[in-house]
């Protein structure tokens, strides 16, 4: 199954995420399909997240399936998840 889901960059207690579309049985920070955002936590409120909308509703109407933590970042950016 296919998956939309974060892959962990970054340092020790700094972290970066990709968001990424991947197969479900590679590992977390595994070889992915393709990447559809950044997420960043430690940012400033306003830059934290940045995601290309139009490949999202792609993937979700191909069948991908967002993680529970993609799932809140794409409702965050008024992004909506069936």
């Amino acid at each position: 199954m296919v998956r939309i889901r974060l892959k962990r960059l970054g340092t020790k207690m700094r972290p970066f995420y990709r968001i990424v579309v991947m197969d479900s049985r590679q590992p977390r920070d595994g070889r992915a399909i393709e990447e559809v955002g950044l997420y960043h936590p430690i940012a400033p409120e306003g830059p934290q997240v940045r995601i290309d909308e139009e490949r999202v509703k792609e993937w979700l109407s191909k069948g991908a399936q967002p993680s529970q933590t993609v799932k809140r970042l794409l409702n965050k950016q008024n992004i909506t998840v069936k």
